[in-house]
């Protein structure tokens, strides 16, 4: 199964794990099951309708899903999937 990796400020949310395995066949089912394991890390990854949170970058090891198939991007036993959220400051 995929592994999902966990940032530091939302391990909180997994029961301070930094990586998770996650079942599905691509992100959007991953973060699907994610969501399912940890309710309560779901809004700091989607907004109210659904969709992922502009902050939120995922990578397929090296890939930004942004410049593959977004959520549709497809996953398999063995990925590294990164959980990045970008960081603001001014």
């Amino acid at each position: 199964m995929p592994v999902l990796r966990i940032p530091t400020p939302l391990r909180a949310y997994t029961s301070g794990q930094s990586e998770v395995t996650v079942s599905g066949a691509n992100i959007s089912e991953a973060l699907t099951d994610l969501t399912n394991q940890f309710p309560t890390i779901k809004p700091h990854i989607f907004n109210d309708g659904g969709e992922l949170r502009p902050f939120v970058n995922l990578f397929v090891g090296e890939h930004n899903i942004k410049d593959l198939q977004g959520v549709d991007t497809p996953i398999k036993d063995g990925d590294k999937v990164m959980l990045i959220p970008s960081i603001a400051g001014g």
